[in-house]
């Protein structure tokens, strides 16, 4: 077991370790107190752990009402969100109450822009049940819904009170699933530690407690660096600026690992393209991505990639943050215009050429 403090404004910890859904209630209980837990989840998890979950909070003192949705990242729309607060007020949850969060990154990212936003607050724990959502999307207190337009366009900064990462639940999950999470690992390796990377070589299913602390804890001293986004946090974005915009264009039918981890390929292949980083850099993230069969390209066109990245969060003005490796280990934020992005992208798509593994 390791336990993790995440030293932001609203201070709080990760607690990491198998089978930790029967003593969730406890943990809950000494965490934020109250009467009424709202357990939040999709039709996917709650078959296989809802029912434990709801005992483990009955069992702490609990009065647990449930809300389901289905899974997908089509969920993250503003109709369950606006749903969602309405069963809150519907079952009369109060700001002592809390919002629990059991499922992937959908399930946090809804549940938790639902929590910040009801009674301008409520509690709120964080249950990952995904490779992916244990070592993103679950810590350091982003929270969003989708518009039509985009990824994660409206949405608030809060952290939650508690993140219970119980890695015995990756069990149950399909291997396409389990390798969205490992392309979010690699993106740690690149940006910030060589020796997570190198240790990928090994699979990761065989060092899980380990790998998980290690990326919260480089998301934990970035996030505390910066909590909203503003400057460095923007790292953690390798990859997600063209990521999103292959997510946008299958209407979300490529899963956010595979589209981050072809997002990495193409960056990474304008910038050895560009000098930005060397050559054998680019080949070992994308022999890495290849390694764990993730794609490293896309059937998508440079333009249509560009336009869907149009309503980019990291967009200002005429301008965009891109975030390139300039090594294993580090990175380099580097604002640019609009229209050189556009080349940007072509360059990258060209640099894949010749790999295999299409989104």
């Amino acid at each position: 077991m390791k336990t993790i403090n995440i030293n932001t404004t609203h201070g709080y910890d990760v607690v990491i370790s198998g089978n930790l859904l029967d003593k969730a209630g406890d943990y809950i209980r000494k965490s934020v107190g109250g009467s009424k837990a709202a357990l939040i989840s999709d039709d996917i998890v709650y078959p296989l752990y809802g029912q434990q979950v709801e005992e483990s909070l009955a069992a702490a003192g609990y009065s647990v009402i449930k809300y389901i949705i289905p899974n997908g990242e089509n969920s993250k729309n503003i109709f369950n969100y606006i749903s969602i607060l309405n069963f809150l007020s519907e079952n009369h949850m109060s700001r002592s109450d809390t919002a629990v969060a059991l499922g992937g990154g959908v399930v946090g990212d809804l549940a938790g822009f639902a929590a910040s936003t009801y009674l301008r607050g409520i509690h709120l724990i964080q249950m990952p049940t995904t490779l992916l959502a244990a070592v993103d999307s679950s810590v350091g207190g982003k929270t969003a819904i989708n518009l039509d337009s985009g990824k994660n366009l409206a949405g608030t900064f809060s952290q939650p009170d508690l993140v219970l990462c119980d890695y015995s639940v990756f069990a149950t999950l399909t291997q396409n699933t389990y390798r969205d999470g490992c392309a979010e690992i690699i993106k740690y390796g690149v940006i910030s530690d060589k020796e997570l990377f190198y240790k990928l070589y090994s699979p990761i299913n065989n060092q899980l407690e380990a790998v998980i602390s290690a990326c919260i804890s480089i998301k934990r001293d970035i996030v505390c660096n910066d909590e909203h986004d503003n400057g460095l946090r923007q790292i953690l974005n390798f990859g997600h600026t063209i990521g999103h915009a292959v997510e946008l264009c299958s209407n979300y039918k490529i899963s956010h690992g595979s589209a981050v981890a072809t997002g990495m390929a193409i960056i990474a292949g304008a910038g050895a393209a560009l000098n930005i980083c060397s050559e054998g850099c680019r080949d070992e993230i994308i022999d890495l991505l290849k390694q764990y069969k993730l794609p490293v390209k896309t059937i998508f066109s440079a333009d249509e990639l560009y336009n869907a990245a149009l309503s980019d969060k990291k967009r200002t003005g005429d301008s965009i943050n891109l975030i390139f490796p300039t090594e294993i280990g580090k990175c380099v934020i580097k604002k640019t215009s609009l229209d050189r992005f556009k080349e940007i992208i072509r360059i990258g798509t060209v640099g894949t050429i010749g790999t295999e593994g299409v989104s």
